[in-house]
């Protein structure tokens, strides 16, 4: 092999090594350097690769933070209703850690008026560590370190797919900017999916004592009133997602109904007590849980749902206060007994039955 010839391979190698970062800077599908070049949109489909980068490089003063039941949101619902630039800060698990992370990093490269935190109650009982490397996250993309980004410049699914992608769905696509993340199309929300998809437990555990999550509890709320209280002029409208009255029946025969309940009155009573918190309580709507229309599986609800949500939030329904949060409390306990003793009745020849529980 001549000399020639080797020195021609080591240029032209070094030239397409230079050409595909370029390619990976400049058109950044996962916006770790940049926000959309103009004439591209911000095309966020995929959370574990793109929320981090967004939340680095986007312009916007709120954030819609939460797990897969905030995804379905439609980002100008917020910035109509609230006068604001919102985007999401999406974990699919919701773990308070996760998602404290995830305001971290907005709160170092934006002021922020809004956080619009959906509290799911598994929330409340998660790991209060952090999941993102012990599921397989790309974690290159979640420091400050660009010399690790290697993996994100040779990347064959990034320059042969995402690129391309990126690119068809900003000018000939119809992809929505504020739709980012959503997962509703083509999916079916109605009472067969849910029953199809909710594996009953045939046996009723021992209730457990309600305080049976306290430790975990306390580290959870702890982790999110850090945040409240280290950004005192950042509005706070946290709220808890309605989910189907299946999803009470389930943590009722798993003995978890107490503990669940405990948990919530003092998340309420913890974070009530802040200036900058305004808490929304959509757990006992009964108009909306006990109809199983709503529902994909035994807790996703449909986008329509959601925009209920919103729209409650800017109109101030379903707000709860330090005058009436245990009332509230005490409403959804007599309606999750109502549920398991009454509600679920007529659907009970339609559930499956886990023949494998002890």
């Amino acid at each position: 092999m001549s000399q020639r010839f080797i020195k021609h391979f080591f240029i032209g190698s070094g030239v397409l090594f230079v050409l595909c970062i370029l390619a990976v800077v400049v058109f950044d599908p996962f916006f770790q350097y940049h926000k959309p070049l103009k004439g591209l949109k911000a095309v966020l489909t995929d959370k574990e690769y793109q929320c981090v980068g967004s939340l680095k490089t986007f312009d916007y003063d709120s954030v819609i933070a939460g797990s897969s039941v905030a995804e379905n949101y439609y980002n100008d619902w917020f910035n109509q209703g609230f006068d604001c630039s919102a985007i999401k800060a999406i974990r699919s698990y919701g773990a308070t850690a996760d998602l404290c992370f995830l305001l971290d990093i907005a709160f170092e490269h934006q002021d922020l008026k809004y956080v619009f935190y959906n509290l799911d109650p598994s929330a409340l009982v998660a790991d209060p560590k952090t999941t993102y490397a012990l599921t397989g996250c790309p974690m290159y993309l979640y420091d400050d370190n660009y010399f690790n980004d290697v993996a994100y410049w040779f990347n064959k699914g990034v320059l042969m797919e995402k690129i391309p992608y990126l690119i068809a769905n900003s000018t000939i696509g119809d992809y929505d900017e504020n739709n980012s993340y959503n997962w509703a199309q083509w999916k079916e929300f109605n009472s067969d999916m849910v029953l199809g998809l909710y594996i009953r437990k045939p046996s009723i555990s021992e209730m457990k004592p309600a305080n049976y999550y306290e430790d975990v509890l306390k580290e959870n709320l702890t982790l999110l009133e850090n945040r409240i209280k280290d950004h005192p002029d950042t509005v706070f409208y946290i709220f808890m997602p309605p989910y189907s009255m299946m999803w009470w029946d389930n943590i009722y025969r798993e003995g978890d109904t107490e503990a669940y309940l405990y948990n919530m009155e003092k998340a309420m009573e913890k974070l009530l007590a802040y200036r900058n918190v305004k808490f929304y309580y959509f757990q006992n709507d009964r108009e909306v849980i006990t109809n199983l229309e709503n529902y994909m599986d035994i807790l996703h609800f449909s986008p329509e749902i959601n925009h209920y949500i919103c729209n409650c939030l800017i109109d101030g329904r379903h707000q709860i206060d330090q005058s009436n949060y245990r009332e509230n409390i005490d409403d959804m306990r007599t309606l999750s007994y109502e549920i398991v003793e009454k509600l679920v009745k007529p659907y009970e020849d339609r559930i499956k039955v886990d023949i494998y529980d002890d």
